[in-house]
């Protein structure tokens, strides 16, 4: 059988690591020195951390340049907000305001409630701030109609008693309706739909958006005086605008307090893992220094981008934890390498033959996860971008570290075993008891055997399992059927999950469990699920409004939107008003100077539908009118691609736009840019094993398992009830490149057995390298096992589709892929001779 010879790349990166590891070993304190130089001087970078925090929720988590942002532009450039004239649905941003929503299981419309909002309304507008030894009310920063503050609809209709409030529109006069839905909620109506009772209601504060400091004082004194009140009658949840922001922003501190956990456990694995009871061969210190390796990594690679001026994002703060697990797995990897070497030679060639060894397969992972990251650094969402930029430089680093720093420890260790000396006291100890020692003194005090048979040291009880037991064990006919087996039914579970994955972000998911703003985020879903925002729809460009078949040709556009299962109405209009004004006073509309001359008439004595029109060197260069939408039975995707499909089906331009449609547009993208990521990542990881990996057939092992972790990451994440948002698309990416991790090792080991027979093969691979790939999978289980604790969603989440990448990609790597690989005689390595 003919198969291709791929060692031409391989061979070289070998022979030239076998230098480097020798030169390693021959100046250790080199490679000591200059790392810790290096990291000392790029954690300088950590001054400019505060400065670079880059939290803005709608910077990171949405798309950058998405739709909505760009068709947010044009209705703030078309449709200036009136600072006098102050409309909650005219606001092109969410504005500044607080917010109250008072429930209660009865009537929420009955006099002790009443009595109870009223209470607390008034304590809201007393709340006296100061800044800048300036202070001030409510009715000084409010936002204003015709000079008065912007009022809350209830409490003026009811004027303090529940009486004739129609459902769900309430007009004050023909020109001047208001829409409920928003506003009381759960509500009984009679058959006239006058309100009978309600469950909730509603309340707004809304601020002028023109002085920061003094609003945000006024919101930080709203959200302190509702944090401390008290309440009997009803329950009160409250929101401002800046609730959600300073809320996420408080994730980052919820987690920092974890590192040293997380450092302290790293440290205490890696040495219960390495412990050896000989005296001499234990290498606790080692262990402990890959840790301090991957802590230099993480601290170069964050100093060097905050030295260049790149933004930090809360979902950065988790990639040290996952940089710690990746750089413990090539610590491990390095030295079960170093274990394999005759303890007889020179510490230059055992260093020679580690690098020999382990350098080629942690290159192939440091590539394959470095190029993951980067790749991904096309994202359109700001978060993803940053996190791939970091967590790729400090894989780099690791990597650097790893070969340099951890190295020359290594070998540093390595002359202190090759003189026997003691791990702990340095002082040097017999091989053998002397007669007439205690067993206290054996203990303690002799160390240095190893197996006069290989000249190698001594197996370690793990790796004797995988040669002796697990391996043998995964080649019998019968495991190999119940392998395929429990694969087969991986695959099913995957891709039912995958069928029920659900998309984008839900925005409280930003804040702390704990936080108020989850309460309000409840009522809100709780009382008022029923109808959704008013959304804008704008007739962009020049239009002949006087033209009645064309009037006509615009009506019809507006029924289609109508006619949406969504759509309740068409809520305000200036161009109905305008028509039912000319009809009532009988003027001709049908020309353009007399629609123009009477449309001016109209709008002088309207101020708010003034601001739907915008009249530029006497021509109506755009207007807007208003639909009334329901999301009962919906979802965000759904209305949001609907108006945008009719707008774009009319033959009148059209654009459709609400400020809620900016946190909306990940829907129409996380799918696509996440399988577009993913694919392009797998290409780019095939070509990598292609090159580095000696046989092309076995390089595509690595691929397929890429596709199943990915597969079978997707599907359990939607199963756990995880959806797919810019956070676990970061943990899409991580899955690409721990599957190569785990599969690369075992194929390259695999491939590069000179044993006859594929099981003999499988066995010396498992000897090889089950060990410290459990040990890597367990170690980054414990470097993210810590945020299982957190607080806030962001990190919960990345623990538990880590814990999914790293469990799939372990039984890829000590059991699917093997025992596939059996099923394939012609993957080895062809020598040349």
């Amino acid at each position: 059988m003919v198969s291709c010879i791929t060692d031409c790349i391989e061979k070289p990166i070998r022979v030239c690591f076998e230098s480097v590891g020798k030169f390693v070993g021959l100046h250790p304190w080199w490679f000591v020195t200059l790392p810790l130089a290096v990291s000392a001087g790029l954690g300088g970078g950590f001054y400019f951390l505060n400065d670079l925090k880059s939290n803005d929720i709608v910077e990171q988590f949405t798309p950058k340049n998405g739709r909505a942002k760009v068709e947010r532009r044009f209705f703030q450039e078309t449709f200036p907000q009136i600072d006098s004239q102050f409309s909650i649905i005219r606001l092109n941003s969410d504005g500044v305001f607080a917010s109250l929503i008072f429930s209660c299981q009865t009537n929420i419309l009955s006099a002790a409630a009443l009595e109870e909002i009223i209470r607390i309304d008034g304590e809201v507008r007393r709340i006296t701030s100061a800044r800048d030894a300036q202070q001030f009310v409510f009715s000084d920063i409010c936002a204003t109609v015709n000079g008065t503050c912007n009022s809350n609809v209830m409490l003026d209709v009811l004027d303090y008693n529940a009486s004739n409030i129609t459902y769900p529109v309430y007009c004050h006069s023909e020109f001047n309706c208001i829409h409920m839905g928003n506003i009381i909620g759960k509500v009984e109506v009679d058959h006239n739909g006058v309100v009978r009772s309600a469950k909730a209601m509603r309340l707004f504060y809304y601020l002028q958006d023109s002085n920061n400091t003094l609003e945000d004082a006024w919101l930080q004194d709203f959200i302190d005086l509702l944090s401390n009140v008290t309440t009997s009658k009803t329950e009160v949840s409250y929101f401002t605008s800046m609730s959600r922001q300073q809320e996420f922003e408080k994730s980052t501190q919820s987690v920092t307090e974890l590192f040293a956990i997380t450092y302290f456990l790293a440290i205490s694995f890696s040495i219960i893992s390495c412990l050896r009871f000989d005296n001499v061969r234990n290498k606790a210190w080692v262990a402990s220094l890959g840790v301090f390796a991957t802590a230099q990594a993480v601290l170069s690679s964050f100093g060097l981008l905050l030295l260049i001026k790149v933004p930090f994002v809360i979902t950065v703060a988790s990639s040290p934890f996952l940089i710690l697990g990746i750089g413990i797995d090539d610590m491990f990897i390095m030295i079960s390498s170093w274990q394999r070497t005759n303890i007889q030679d020179t510490v230059p060639k055992r260093m020679a033959d580690t690098y020999r060894e382990a350098a080629v397969s942690i290159t192939i992972t440091t590539l394959t996860d470095v190029l993951a990251f980067y790749l991904s650094y096309g994202n359109p969402f700001g978060s993803v971008r940053s996190f791939c930029l970091y967590a790729g430089t400090a894989v780099l680093f690791c990597y650097f570290y790893n070969i340099t720093f951890f190295g020359a420890c290594l070998a540093l260790n390595g002359r202190r075993e090759g003189a026997n000396r003691h791990w702990l006291t340095c002082m040097k100890v017999p091989e053998e008891v002397p007669p007439g020692r205690s067993k206290v003194y054996t203990l303690c005090c002799v160390g240095g055997s190893y197996d006069h048979n290989t000249g190698t040291e001594e197996e370690h009880p793990m790796t004797l399992f995988f040669r002796k037991y697990y391996g043998p064990f995964l080649t019998t006919v019968w495991s190999k059927a119940l392998v395929i087996l429990i694969y087969l039914t991986y695959i099913a579970v995957s891709v039912y999950g995958c069928l029920q994955l659900k998309e984008g972000i839900d925005l409280r998911n930003l804040a702390l469990d704990k936080s108020y703003i989850i309460q309000y985020y409840e009522a809100e879903k709780t009382y008022f699920d029923y109808y959704g925002p008013n959304v804008m729809l704008a007739i962009n460009g020049t239009f002949p409004y006087w033209e009645e078949n064309k009037r006509h040709q615009l009506e019809s556009c507006f029924v289609q939107f109508q006619e949406l299962d969504f759509v309740k109405n068409l809520s305000t209009s200036w161009l109905h008003s305008f028509e039912k004004y000319a009809e009532e006073h009988s003027h001709n509309i049908s020309s353009e100077g007399q629609f123009k001359r009477h449309l001016y008439e109209f709008l002088d004595h309207q101020p708010m539908l003034k601001q739907d029109v915008n009249i530029t060197n006497n021509n109506i260069a755009a207007s807007r009118l208003f639909l009334q939408t329901i999301v009962q039975n919906s979802n965000e995707r759904s209305i949001l691609n609907s108006l945008r499909k009719t707008a774009e089906s009319c033959p009148c331009p059209l654009l459709v736009y609400h400020p809620a449609f900016i946190y909306h547009d990940q829907y129409t993208v996380i799918g696509h840019i996440t399988l577009q990521t993913v694919t392009v990542a797998t290409l780019v990881m095939l070509l990598i094993s292609l090159v580095l990996i000696p046989n092309p057939l076995c390089a595509l092992w690595v691929a397929f398992a890429i596709a199943s972790v990915i597969l079978g990451v997707t599907g359990f994440m939607a199963l756990l009830n995880v959806s797919l948002d810019s956070i676990s698309m970061i943990n899409l990416v991580i899955s690409i490149g721990f599957s190569v991790d785990f599969s690369a090792h075992i194929s390259y080991t695999f491939v590069s057995s000179t044993k006859p027979d594929v099981n003999e093969r499988v066995v010396e691979a498992m000897t090889h390298l089950g060990y410290p790939i459990l040990q890597g999978a367990l170690s980054t289980i414990v470097g993210v096992v810590v945020l299982s604790a957190s607080s806030s969603y962001i990190f919960r989440t990345f623990f538990t589709i880590v814990f999914l990448v790293i469990t799939f990609g372990l039984l890829h790597g000590i059991a699917f892929i093997p025992v596939f690989l059996t099923f394939f005689g012609f993957c080895h390595k062809l020598w040349q001779h």
